[in-house]
């Protein structure tokens, strides 16, 4: 049995990403750069993703991992993003670390891993 999160679309998340960053003073154009980092989508990559409504789960299979996303440490929600087991479950907290990260004022080459 997976989790919920793995059959909702990412489309249904994304402005939910947008809206906490802005809030923070970052922008969506920030966000779209981690993503891309992260998965290898580019702009048209991902707005196709949204508009078809693509699940975290589908998402992840067609994604092109970044070799340094393993870099992307500490906790999100009090669980340490290394430390996860399921690998669907680690590659969507490694965006939601990436955000977090962002959404806190780090500089992008260190969100990045440069």
């Amino acid at each position: 049995m997976g989790h919920r999160i793995f059959t909702t679309s990412v489309a249904s998340v994304y402005p939910l990403y947008v809206t906490k960053l802005e809030r923070k003073g970052r922008s969506k154009a920030e966000l779209d750069e981690v993503i891309e980092w992260l998965t290898g989508f580019d702009d048209a990559e991902l707005n196709q993703h949204l508009a078809a409504e693509t699940t975290f789960e589908d998402f992840f299979d067609q994604a092109h991992l970044n070799p340094n996303a393993s870099a992307i440490t500490g906790a999100v929600c009090g669980i340490r993003v290394e430390e996860v087991e399921d690998p669907l479950m680690q590659k969507i907290r490694y965006l939601d670390k990436l955000v977090d990260e962002l959404a806190k004022g780090r500089a992008m080459e260190k969100v990045l891993r440069a």
